[in-house]
């Protein structure tokens, strides 16, 4: 198991290091699990620097976000995932504050199988999010995300867990 989080770690540092030129910001989240756990998460988003179905009410793009989170528990249920995940954002226009709605899916892999009173089954998990919030002049954004997990049924105990935080993207 522990192998398994260290091949995803070095993996999720190179594909860091691939979309150095594209980066788009450092992003930090507090958020809370349905049972209480807090939980906090420091990632990387790489913009996909494309835009569909512009229009005077907005435009659909998009970014990469490769994230570290700590889930807080007692001293036998904390837990530590990586994810990488594409997600599509609608932006709505606006001069100074742009608000935007965002989904993705994509994919995690935890420290281990146990959280909170949870069995998640497994190590790789799907990580589903939607959320919206606001980005602002200069790229700074802020926003609220609602996190599932779960291993869509790979492994015989499928618990899942979600995620309710704030979110904060310092531009690069």
């Amino acid at each position: 198991m522990k192998r398994l989080f260290c091949l995803a770690a070095i993996a999720a540092a190179l594909m860091g290091h691939t979309f150095t030129a594209q980066a788009a910001g450092v992003e930090f989240a507090v958020g809370q699990t349905s049972d209480s756990t807090m939980t906090y998460r420091l990632g990387m988003q790489f913009d996909w620097d494309q835009s569909w179905w512009q229009s005077d009410v907005g435009r659909m793009t998009g970014y990469w976000s490769g994230a570290y989170t700590y889930w807080e528990g007692d001293k036998t249920s904390s837990n530590n995932s990586l994810s990488f995940s594409p997600v599509f954002v609608y932006e709505f226009a606006g001069q100074n504050i742009k608000p935007y709605v965002e989904a993705g899916i994509g994919v995690a892999v935890f420290s281990n199988t146990r959280l909170e009173d949870n069995n998640i089954g497994s190590a790789f998990q799907f990580e589903d999010r939607l959320g919206f919030g606001l980005r602002f002049n200069g790229g700074h954004e802020v926003g609220i995300r609602a996190t599932h997990y779960s291993n869509a049924g790979l492994a015989s105990s499928n618990d899942g867990v979600e995620s309710y935080s704030l979110h904060y993207t310092l531009p690069l």
